[in-house]
């Protein structure tokens, strides 16, 4: 302190007046203790590194999420400098991220072990792709938001490319690379613009201000450069063509993490840029975010439809599922926002359950094709209930959870006459539907003698393999919640509420909505 004071000529008061506050990002301290942790540990040998990385990793963010907790509801104060804010909207999507990073690893052990590859370095990029993630849900400055949006995103390649002697892998992670960097280089001219617009100011509220007195052809153009990068990161059409290139080459337990962690990062993200930055720009980006959800929606599950892999059907399933979450997010309502944050709770559970039983059944016949799960009820009934009630949950079948966070995400839209997004989300609705019922008739309705040569050289279920009890907890965790969640969802409602009024950003931005509805009308 007495360093930096001589350097500023004594103005220690600006750091009185705007405190570090380093408790807020406690989580993120206790996932990068684990992360180094694993590091070290890794350098004692591989068979250390297999013993010892998974309890760190589970004690880290174990940690994360119990802190999380603490921090609900807490008061809110400046961190860094006003370049994050642990507020309840951050906590809650800093909480699916490292739920699904939790999730993620259980069910990573085996699949790691059997490729051969590092485990200690394999938790190591993947915390790191977590630490990314959950520094982005709550960054309120530009400079901070680019530095965790690179963080998530260089990690996530060196997963994407993690097996080294799969070209389906490396061909996986260079595609993510350039059209990644694209999208990072397009954000940066973005938020150079919007640097210029403002005088020299990066943080997320003085941008905010500024903009609300330049509404001027560049602003229009910093906008859609933002909304670009906000789109490549939850995989919205059209800018979602790495998706199934990425989810079908990458490990698949990368793929899990990468399906939910990242993309609950880049909904915070659309969060935080949208609606605290260009609120002045309300009616425009809505009408953009409106597109795009209709394309998503539409492109996700049609295309879904003509998929012979299951990693690549469930590819475009997440750019459908993206579409429905921004019906939310168009509504700019307390329904809407919290909506949002119900169905990325309710993802990360039916979507990872279903992801763990595919790494389940590719771990025992090394197949992704659909056609191969064929007569599966009859050698492994635990994979055949698991997977069918998640995909049930995932197409909006009640009493599924994921029936009720669809009806949430409906009736916010068309309580917010947002019809034509209600619509479209309904009838894909019942599109998805079908391609999910159509792998589960080919596991169940297909006859012992119809059944495939991969099922029927299945080998004998075996739990007691080693790396395979933490992948049944959490598939068995997964499959009950999202069978039982939906009956019991109300602790769920009062959780996704209670995010959007423990946000002033976002009471803030209903408010102004409220208002200009109430001139209008």
């Amino acid at each position: 302190m007495t360093v930096f004071c001589a350097l500023t000529g004594g103005a220690a008061p600006v750091i009185t007046a705007l405190q570090l506050n380093a408790g807020a990002i406690a989580p993120e301290t206790a996932v990068l203790v684990a992360l180094l942790a694993c590091l070290l540990v890794d350098l004692a040998g591989e068979e250390a590194a297999s013993r010892w990385v998974p309890p760190i990793c589970y004690g880290g963010l174990g940690t994360a999420l119990v802190l999380l907790a603490l921090q609900w509801d807490a008061p809110l104060e400046p961190s860094f400098l006003g370049s994050f804010l642990a507020d309840n909207l951050a906590i809650a999507f800093r909480g699916v991220v490292a739920a699904s990073t939790l999730l993620s690893l259980l069910i990573s052990w085996r699949y790691v072990e059997r490729s051969g590859t590092p485990v200690g370095e394999y938790a190591a990029i993947l915390l790191a792709a977590t630490l990314g993630a959950m520094f982005l849900c709550g960054s309120t400055d530009l400079v901070s938001i680019f530095i965790s949006l690179e963080t998530l995103s260089v990690s996530s390649y060196l997963l994407s490319g993690y097996m080294k002697r799969d070209a389906r892998s490396g061909e996986a992670a260079l595609k993510y690379l350039l059209v990644g960097s694209a999208a990072a280089a397009v954000f940066l001219y973005g938020a150079s613009l919007l640097y210029g617009l403002t005088g020299g100011e990066t943080s997320l509220e003085a941008v905010g201000l500024a903009l609300q007195t330049s509404a001027t052809p560049v602003t229009a153009l910093a906008l859609v450069f933002v909304l670009s990068t906000v789109a490549f990161k939850i995989a919205a059409v059209p800018f979602h063509q790495w998706t199934p290139d990425v989810y079908e080459g990458s490990p698949t337990p990368v793929v899990a993490f990468l399906s939910v962690g990242s993309k609950a990062a880049g909904f915070a993200l659309a969060l935080r840029l949208l609606v605290g930055c260009f609120e002045s720009f309300d009616a425009q980006w809505k009408v953009l975010f409106t597109v795009l959800a209709v394309l998503s929606m539409t492109l996700g599950n049609v295309v879904a439809l003509a998929q012979t892999s299951m990693k690549r059907m469930l590819a475009y399933s997440s750019i459908g599922q993206a579409g429905f979450v921004m019906i939310g997010l168009v509504c700019g309502t307390e329904d809407g926002y919290a909506a949002m944050v119900l169905y990325m709770a309710a993802y990360l559970f039916m979507n990872l359950g279903a992801f763990a039983c595919i790494i389940l059944f590719s771990l025992r016949t090394g197949s992704d094709r659909i056609s191969d799960y064929a007569g599966l009820y009859q050698k492994d009934p635990l994979i055949t209930l698991g997977l069918s009630l998640c995909l049930l949950s995932l197409g909006g079948i009640p009493p599924m959870l994921g029936f009720f966070g669809k009806i949430y995400l409906f009736f916010a839209g068309w309580a917010d006459q947002q019809y034509l997004l209600v619509v479209v989300g309904l009838i894909t609705s019942v599109v998805s539907i079908y391609y999910y019922i159509s792998v589960i008739k080919m596991m169940v309705v297909k006859e012992p003698q119809e059944a495939s040569d991969v099922v029927k050289a299945y080998p004998e279920i075996s739990w007691n393999l080693t790396g395979m009890q933490p992948l049944r907890a959490a598939l068995v965790g997964c499959v009950l919640v999202t069978a039982v969640g939906g009956i019991l969802s109300n602790p769920l409602f009062t959780w996704a509420n209670a995010a959007v009024t423990g946000t002033p950003m976002l009471q803030h931005a209903i408010a102004a909505s409220e208002s200009a509805a109430a001139a209008l009308g």
